[in-house]
């Protein structure tokens, strides 16, 4: 990885934890404003950003990380222009377990479970571009 990216990575990894912290209607609240004027990301672009989050954090790597990773690599793709879509939701699989993931380009990025296996409770997506109405 990149030492810019790794940089980068870090410098989004507090603001990640903080938003963490917050309840989910504020969490979407937050998110829905960051997204503003940001274009949607592609795979490869969601799957950099995740990928340079879990390098720059062993929590983010870890099983229990995916909050803090997922909201980490949203805001990368912010810094860069773009915006995934972030979800969080439930395995429809025993056992029901909370996560958080990105998906860009109509799936999940970087899970490495089958289409489905996640169930989304909550998605904040790109806004429509004014081009695109």
């Amino acid at each position: 990885m990149p030492l810019p990216r790794r940089l980068a990575a870090r410098l989004v990894l507090l603001p990640a934890l903080a938003i963490a912290l917050l309840p989910p209607r504020r969490i979407r609240a937050v998110l829905g404003i960051l997204r503003r004027g940001a274009r949607p990301a592609t795979a490869a672009e969601a799957r950099n950003a995740r990928d340079a989050m879990c390098a720059a954090s062993l929590r983010c790597a870890g099983p229990k990380g995916c909050l803090p990773r997922s909201l980490g690599a949203a805001l990368l793709c912010r810094l860069g222009g773009t915006w995934p879509t972030w979800c969080t939701g439930v395995r429809i699989v025993p056992p029901f377990t909370a996560h958080a993931w990105i998906e860009a380009e109509g799936g999940p990025v970087g899970e490495g479970a089958p289409e489905g296996y996640f169930a989304r409770l909550v998605a904040v997506g790109p806004l429509p571009r004014a081009t695109d109405r």
